[in-house]
């Protein structure tokens, strides 16, 4: 029983090139899918990347069920990611060409359609997102993105200087509105007694 625990049925060399391969594809893969995949907006990407681990499992182990060779895939995985993110860390040009860069979906408050469209993200999705964040209708945002790790972050649109001094001169001709409604008030009842 021991034996068949920790007993390698296939070489160490294919123990350690089946998780490299499968890293590589699954990072590729990913980065062909689009950022909408690593979001999780829907359940259908969810169900996917729940699926996707299981079905590359035959991939990485082979026909080995051993510890040793769980641990050794997992040794493997850990240690190339551990390998990618630091050299990408130090070489940004080439981590933003695996990684990708963010796409604009909402600029200056407009809805940037064919953005939307290449991460295939709907407008309800968007909203939801938008929701999510505190926001109550995308007529509150001033710019929104996805980012290659497929977060989506939004701006709050901002006043304009114009917008505040109207604002402030509407306050103030309703409070003169008022003031006048209340002078003919006290002339009224001054001219009834």
């Amino acid at each position: 029983m021991l034996h068949n625990m920790f007993f390698l049925s296939v070489p160490i060399l294919e123990k350690i090139i089946r998780p490299i391969l499968v890293y590589a594809f699954l990072i590729l893969g990913l980065r062909l899918a689009g950022k909408r995949e690593l979001a999780q907006l829907n359940p259908f990407d969810l169900v996917v990347l729940l699926t996707l681990s299981n079905t590359v499992q035959n991939a990485i182990i082979g026909e080995d069920n051993s510890l040793s060779g769980g641990i050794l895939g997992a040794a493997t995985l850990l240690l190339v990611n551990y390998l990618v993110v630091r050299f990408l860390f130090a070489h940004e040009r080439v981590d933003r060409i695996v990684e990708g860069e963010e796409d604009v979906l909402i600029d200056h408050g407009r809805l940037q359609a064919d953005n939307l469209k290449k991460e295939l993200l709907t407008k309800h999705e968007l909203e939801t997102a938008a929701h999510r964040q505190g926001f109550s209708n995308l007529d509150e945002i001033e710019e929104a993105a996805i980012e290659p790790g497929g977060t989506i972050f939004f701006t709050a649109q901002k006043p304009t200087t114009g917008e505040l001094q109207q604002s402030e001169l509407i306050k103030r001709l309703d409070a003169i509105a008022m003031q006048l409604s209340e002078l003919r008030s006290r002339m009224d009842d001054g001219k009834a007694n």
